[in-house]
């Protein structure tokens, strides 16, 4: 039988945030962490000096994801409507890859030094995004009518509610939903050649 692996920090990381996931960041505690990881708390404590540290690494990955894709190339260069539509497609794509760490993240609420700062970067991304819709509508290839800070909102209320229901190895994959998602966002439901009811 081969030995167990010695957790590491992103080992432990990696657990405490299905941990989390699942049964929210409130209700998990270290026995919990704990027990997932087949460790005693004092194998935790270890590597880390409170639950909130393993919290504040998991929301760091999740946010540095969010930031990286803003500078992918296909992000910073290019028609802005060109540009959106990178950002909308990776950021999809990120949400499967970084399940348990973007859960975290959508469901946290700003109430501790860790989570308000987690919860100010996300609305950083989300005005990034807002001025690249502006600058889209400024270009023609958005409808000057929609709030770019609502629209901002709207789109990745939409992608961001996949943790919520999105399971691995359900009827629809990745590519399908992420395709799903892009042609709402930029062609809206009643599509091309749909008449008017």
């Amino acid at each position: 039988m081969e030995a167990r692996k010695p957790y590491d920090i992103d080992r432990l990381t990696d657990v405490a945030l299905r941990v989390f996931a699942e049964r929210g960041y409130d209700g998990a505690s270290m026995d919990d962490v704990a027990r997932a990881a087949g460790i005693t708390k004092a194998g935790i404590y270890h590597h880390v000096a409170a639950k909130e540290a393993l919290l504040e690494r998991g929301l760091r990955r999740a946010l540095d994801a969010l930031f990286a894709i803003a500078e992918e190339p296909e992000a910073r260069e290019g028609a802005a409507i060109r540009r959106l539509e990178h950002i909308v497609h990776r950021v999809v794509e990120a949400t499967f890859t970084l399940l348990p760490e973007l859960t975290v993240l959508f469901r946290v609420r700003a109430n501790s030094p860790v989570t308000r700062e987690a919860v100010e970067r996300r609305r950083a991304f989300d005005r990034l995004v807002a001025g690249l819709i502006r600058q889209a509508q400024s270009e023609g290839a958005i409808a000057a009518t929609f709030d770019p800070a609502l629209a901002s909102r709207l789109i990745f209320g939409m992608s961001n509610s996949l943790v919520e229901w999105y399971h691995p190895g359900g009827q629809l994959g990745p590519a399908e939903i992420a395709a799903a998602v892009e042609n709402l966002v930029f062609d809206g439901l009643r599509g091309p050649g749909a008449g008017a009811v």
